[in-house]
């Protein structure tokens, strides 16, 4: 029998299989309501929780215990919806210094970014600077120095245009010159990297390829990004996975940063996945394509699941912070986000893209999806409510969601806790299929 709340309508299924539905560090569950009520224990047969008590509300967490539910959107004040410079700061300044941006560049470009039509200006001055430390680095034969300023130069190219569209030719430069300087990075980095480009659809889809030094033909994990990430900016996920033995192959699918200009978003990527994977195969890389594990990120952890219920050979699956119906979740999202949206879609206007999101989801699809997957999930999250995760547990055969009671979306505030689990889980995973 399902675990059932107190509240009505909130339940927990347990994955087949004895699995547990975990909220790590403090033993809670959450409800789908967005409060956390304590049970007696954690995992099959758990106590019956109480009601909480009318405990505050915090960023992406509601009031429980039956009161209204308020929309995550609702609460966003005058300040975060006219001045966009101020939406950036707060909602990706965890995510992009916990993915390589130096905090003190962080804070001085926001500082003096005033306007936000300076977004990506600004931000390109700062890329430009750090793109002058690496040649001079390589000029005088430091090699790691040159790798480390080539990326912060990337990075920075890539958090001035990322969501930022108010002049397109410099949207296209920022775009072109963060990957062209990673590229000067790649060979470099440790281990190293590879640039693929696998044929897709008249174009290719680029991807960068790294292996773990003395592993011989290692697991291999594909890295999906999100709405607005990219191949380049996912360098410390990489290294988590390559720590433990696993290869990955961090790509630019349809939509994604450098693969913007050809492709619009799109649902379908069974239709992505299966030709990377047959690319893959016809190649000699030194990697084991009988265990292929993915990660999905943010709307990454849509095409994730998609893909692997009709691709079989990924046989392990990490979604981290997806929505299960991006359209259930266009009222809450912000302003620069659903702009996004509707670049990355290539849409006319907010109504086409809000059309579009509709087909973003996971309906019909995962009770097809027979590998394990790890849910993972904040719930602080303002992008895509906890009750979205909990559905994707729900209803995939062979699901363990963990729920973070600390994490916003992504749960970039606390990378120290996500990224080990996500990559012991996909590595022992991996490791049984040897």
């Amino acid at each position: 029998m399902p675990w059932r709340g107190e509240l009505a309508g909130t339940e927990w299924l347990p994955p087949p299989g004895g699995g547990l539905v975990v909220v790590p560090d403090t033993g809670q569950r959450a409800l789908s309501d967005g409060c956390l009520h304590p049970p007696g224990r954690v995992g099959l047969g758990a106590a019956r929780p109480q009601l909480c008590p009318h405990p505050a509300w915090r960023p992406g967490l509601e009031p429980g215990c039956g009161h209204r539910r308020r929309s995550l959107g609702a609460g966003m004040s005058a300040m975060e919806t006219t001045n966009r410079v101020q939406v950036a700061a707060h909602h990706w300044r965890p995510r992009f210094t916990a993915n390589g941006i130096d905090v003190n560049d962080f804070d001085d470009t926001v500082l003096r970014t005033t306007d936000w039509k300076d977004w990506g200006p600004n931000w390109r001055a700062v890329g430009d600077m750090h793109e002058t430390l690496g040649r001079e680095a390589e000029a005088r034969g430091r090699t790691l120095s040159a790798a480390q300023a080539y990326q912060r130069a990337s990075w920075s190219y890539h958090l001035g245009k990322f969501l930022w569209f108010e002049d397109v030719a410099v949207h296209g430069e920022l775009r072109d010159r963060s990957v062209w300087v990673y590229r000067q990075a790649l060979p470099r980095l440790d281990p190293p990297g590879e640039r693929l480009e696998i044929p897709f659809e008249g174009h290719v889809i680029p991807a960068n390829l790294r292996r773990p030094q003395g592993q011989g033909r290692p697991p291999l994990v594909l890295l999906v990004p999100g709405l607005d990430s990219s191949k380049e900016e996912l360098f410390a996920i990489e290294n988590e996975f390559l720590h433990r033995g696993m290869a990955t192959l961090t790509m630019d699918g349809p939509g994604q940063s450098e693969n913007s200009v050809h492709f619009a978003i799109r649902p379908d990527w069974e239709t992505v996945i299966t030709p990377v994977i047959d690319h893959l195969a016809r190649q000699d890389l030194k990697i084991d394509l009988g265990r292929v594990g993915l990660m999905g990120i943010s709307m990454g952890a849509i095409y994730g699941p998609r893909a692997a219920a009709h691709e079989k050979r990924v046989r392990a699956v990490v979604g981290l912070a997806g929505p299960y119906n991006l359209g259930e979740c266009w009222e809450a999202l912000n302003p620069l986000t659903r702009g996004g949206y509707i670049f990355y879609t290539k849409s006319a206007n907010e109504a086409e893209a809000r059309r579009k999101a509709d087909t973003l989801n996971l309906e019909g699809v995962l009770h097809r999806m027979m590998q394990p997957l790890l849910v993972i999930h904040g719930a602080r999250d303002r992008l895509f409510p906890p009750a979205q995760a909990e559905r994707i547990a729900r209803e995939a055969p062979h699901a363990t969601l963990v729920m973070y009671p600390d994490g916003n979306h992504v749960c970039n505030n606390i990378p120290y806790k996500y990224r080990p689990l996500m990559a012991d889980w996909l590595h022992e995973q991996l490791t049984k299929l040897s």
